[in-house]
C-alpha cells in the first residue's frame, strides 16, 4: 500500500489537530440558537459544551496510550471516523438529545485522535526542522480553531439552515482529511512492547514536579477556552450586545489568530518565562472582558480577546511543552494524555458551575466569578514553576555533552526548558509542543 512521506505525513499530522480543534470549537457559534430554538437555560447550553471534555476524559483515562501500541494512523482513523459521525449527528439533530450525543462522540473522536497527532508532529519533524514543523502545526491548528468560528458565524448570519450547514461542510472535510490520513504510516517511531489494556496513563519517575506544572498551566489556558468557547457568544449577545454573527465570530476567531502569532513569536522563551508572561495576559484578558461586559464595549470585548489569546498561547507552550520535552518516547502519548485528561476535566467542571450560576444568577453573575477564578489559577501555574527549578536543581559543574536520540527522552532527572514551538490551541483547546535540547536556566 501506498504511504505517505515524512513531509506529507506531517502537513497530515497538522491537519488532524487541526480538525480536533475545529470539531471542539464548531457548536461555539450555535449555542444561542439552541437555547432561542429549544428554550434552553445557560445550564443547558454549558452542559452540551462540557460534555465534550467530560467524554474526552474518559478516553484519555482507558485509551491514552492507544496509539503507543496500535501506533500513529491506527488511532487518528478511529479518532475522525468518530468525529464525523458526531459531526453527521450535529447537522440533522432533530432535538437537544441528538446534540448531547453528536457532542458526546466529538469528545471521544478528538480523545482518539489528538493525542497520536500530537506525538506525530514530533515523530515526523525532519532532523534539525523541528521549528519549521511547529510552524506549520501552529498556522494549520489556528487555522482550524478559526475557520470554526469565522465559517460557523458567516454561514449563521448569511445562508439558510443556520444550526446545521456549518456542520455539512465540517463534515466534507474530516471526510478528506480522513481519506489522506488512511495514507499515513502504520506504526509510531519506536513503539511500546507488550500488549495494549485500558489502564490510567501512569508517569515515569524523574518529572512528577514538571508534571503538576504542566497540569496546572494547561488547565488555566483551558479555563481561558472555556469562557470563549462555552460563553463567548452568548457573553457577545447578551452582554456585549452584538447582534451579527459574523463579527462575534471574528473576535473569537482572533482569539486563535493570536494565540498562532504569539506562539510563532515565542520560539526559544523558556517555559518558565512563557508560563509567568501567559499568566500575566490571562489577568489582563479576564480583567478586560469584565469590563466590557460592564460597558457593553464591542472594543473592550476585542482587545479581550487579544490578551486571552496571548495568555492561553503562553500558557500552553509553558505547560505542555514541559511534558513532552521530559517524557520518555515510549510513553510520551501517556504522559501527554495524563496532562490533557486533568485539564480537560476541569473544564468541563468549569463549563458547568459557569451555566449553574448564570442559570440561577445570571450571566454576568457567572463572568464575574469565573474570570477571577481563571486569573487565579494562572498565577498558581506561575508559582508552581518557581517550585519545579527548586525541586529539580542541576548539580554543580554538570553539563549534558550531546543531546538524546529522541526529541525529549530523558536519560537523567534534570529539568529541560524546551523552547517551545507551537501550542495547538485547545480549548479547547488541544496540540503540540516541539522542543530544543537547552537546559533549564533560572
Amino acid at each position: 500500500m501506498y504511504v505517505l512521506g515524512r513531509r506529507a505525513s506531517l502537513w497530515v499530522a497538522a491537519s488532524v489537530a487541526a480538525i480536533a480543534l475545529w470539531t471542539s470549537a464548531a457548536p461555539t457559534m450555535t449555542y444561542p440558537l439552541y437555547a432561542a430554538e429549544w428554550h434552553l437555560d445557560a445550564t443547558v447550553t454549558t452542559g452540551i459544551f462540557a460534555v465534550y471534555p467530560a467524554t474526552l476524559v474518559i478516553v484519555l483515562l482507558l485509551a491514552g496510550d492507544l496509539s503507543d501500541y496500535l501506533g500513529r494512523r491506527t488511532t487518528i482513523l478511529l479518532g475522525l471516523a468518530t468525529s464525523l459521525v458526531g459531526v453527521l449527528l450535529f447537522a440533522v439533530a432533530p432535538d437537544v438529545g441528538v446534540v448531547f450525543a453528536g457532542r458526546a462522540l466529538m469528545g471521544i473522536g478528538v480523545g482518539l485522535s489528538l493525542t497520536p497527532a500530537t506525538a506525530a508532529m514530533t515523530e515526523f519533524s525532519a532532523p534539525g526542522k523541528a521549528s519549521r514543523a511547529g510552524s506549520i502545526a501552529t498556522l494549520a491548528t489556528a487555522a482550524g480553531l478559526g475557520l470554526a468560528f469565522l465559517v460557523g458565524g458567516s454561514l449563521i448570519e448569511y445562508a439558510p439552515f443556520p444550526t446545521r450547514l456549518s456542520f455539512w461542510v465540517l463534515a466534507a472535510v474530516i471526510a478528506v482529511v480522513l481519506v489522506f490520513a488512511w495514507f499515513l504510516p502504520r506504526h509510531a517511531a519506536d513503539p511500546a512492547t507488550g500488549h495494549w489494556h485500558p489502564r490510567a496513563p501512569r508517569l515515569a519517575s524523574g518529572f512528577r514536579w514538571i508534571f503538576v506544572t504542566s497540569a496546572i498551566a494547561m488547565t488555566a489556558a483551558f479555563g481561558v477556552g472555556t469562557i470563549m468557547m462555552s460563553l463567548g457568544a452568548q457573553i457577545a449577545r447578551d452582554l456585549i450586545g452584538s447582534n451579527n454573527a459574523l463579527v462575534t465570530g471574528g473576535i473569537l476567531a482572533m482569539f486563535a489568530v493570536v494565540i498562532a502569532v504569539v506562539a510563532l513569536l515565542a520560539k526559544g522563551t523558556p517555559a518558565k518565562v512563557a508560563i509567568m508572561l501567559g499568566s500575566a495576559g490571562t489577568t489582563i484578558g479576564m480583567t478586560l472582558l469584565a469590563v466590557a461586559a460592564a460597558q457593553a464595549s464591542l472594543v473592550l470585548f476585542l482587545a479581550s480577546a487579544i490578551a486571552m489569546g496571548t495568555g492561553y498561547s503562553l500558557l500552553f507552550l509553558g505547560g505542555l511543552g514541559l511534558i513532552t520535552a521530559n517524557a520518555p518516547a515510549r510513553s510520551r502519548a501517556g504522559a501527554i494524555s495524563a496532562v490533557y485528561l486533568i485539564a480537560y476535566l476541569m473544564q468541563g467542571v468549569t463549563a458547568l458551575l459557569l451555566g449553574a450560576v448564570a442559570t440561577r444568577s445570571g450571566l454576568t453573575q457567572a463572568l464575574n466569578l469565573g474570570a477571577p477564578a481563571i486569573a487565579i489559577l494562572s498565577i498558581a501555574a506561575v508559582a508552581a514553576s518557581l517550585l519545579v527549578s527548586r525541586h529539580q536543581p542541576h548539580p554543580a559543574g554538570r553539563r549534558r555533552t550531546s543531546p538524546p536520540d529522541i526529541p525529549g527522552e530523558l536519560s537523567a532527572p534534570t529539568l529541560r526548558s524546551p523552547t517551545l514551538t507551537s501550542p495547538t490551541p485547545s480549548a479547547p483547546i488541544g496540540t503540540l509542543a516541539l522542543i530544543n535540547e537547552r537546559e533549564y536556566t533560572r
